[in-house]
């Protein structure tokens, strides 16, 4: 992952930026608005995308959604804001983002989280299997997955959130573990978007089946199991 798409109409935030990851050896294609950066997006060959959320011309949810809708669906994206509440998070990784940073922001972290994206990406090429639970399936190259044959929509952070559980099925699984492993490195736990996810999958995989794949251990997290007498 050599190409990075940086959209930041923060001047200073953005020569930081760049800065840091060209000295890291990475190529940087820098864009202070939305259409230059959309531009950009069209003329090079990009690997992955850091881009804040308020933006001139199109905002950074928007630009996410047309990363998503052009066909870039394993490009990995950072977004950049100031709003650190659990219904940004939530909105950012619906529109299509991988992670989140909030501002003001240390580049370390920065850079360990495209790290991270990095190795998850190069994990998911190499990767060739089908998971399964009861009448669930997950089609790791495809991405796609199924309930008693019938496909499930998911965006991609509750695609991520259900592979989890997938590959840890009996475990008990606290809400720090799927943080660092869905999301890479922990968000603010004073935010509840653990839960809100685990609540956006159950209603997907779940409503309208008689048998519950993933149930809450109380005080300790969640576990996906066929048989259990949790919650």
């Amino acid at each position: 992952m050599k190409n990075i798409l940086v959209i930041e109409d923060e001047q200073n935030v953005a020569a930081f930026i760049k800065k840091g990851l060209e000295e890291e050896g990475y190529n940087v294609f820098l864009a202070y608005d939305g259409t230059t950066g959309l531009e950009l997006l069209k003329q090079r060959k990009i690997d992955a995308a850091v881009l804040d959320i308020i933006l001139p011309g199109i905002n950074g949810l928007e630009i996410v959604k047309e990363i998503r809708r052009r066909g870039f669906a394993d490009v990995p994206v950072v977004m950049l804001t100031a709003l650190g509440t659990t219904e940004n998070i939530v909105t950012g990784l619906d529109a299509g983002a991988d992670d989140y940073l909030i501002k003001p922001f240390k580049f370390k972290e920065l850079l360990a989280r495209l790290r991270a994206l990095s190795r998850r990406k190069n994990l998911s090429v190499e990767t060739d299997q089908l998971l399964s639970i009861s009448d669930l399936e997950l089609d790791v190259n495809a991405k796609t997955v199924k309930r008693n044959g019938k496909e499930i929509k998911l965006t991609s952070t509750e695609y991520r959130l259900l592979e989890y559980f997938l590959n840890n099925q009996g475990r008990v699984l606290s809400r720090i573990d799927i943080l660092e492993s869905v999301w890479d490195i922990g968000f603010n736990m004073g935010t509840n978007v653990v839960d809100v996810y685990v609540n956006y999958l159950r209603n997907k995989i779940e409503k309208g089946y008689k048998s519950k794949l993933i149930h809450t251990v109380i005080g300790m997290g969640y576990i996906m199991k066929e048989d259990y007498e949790g919650s």
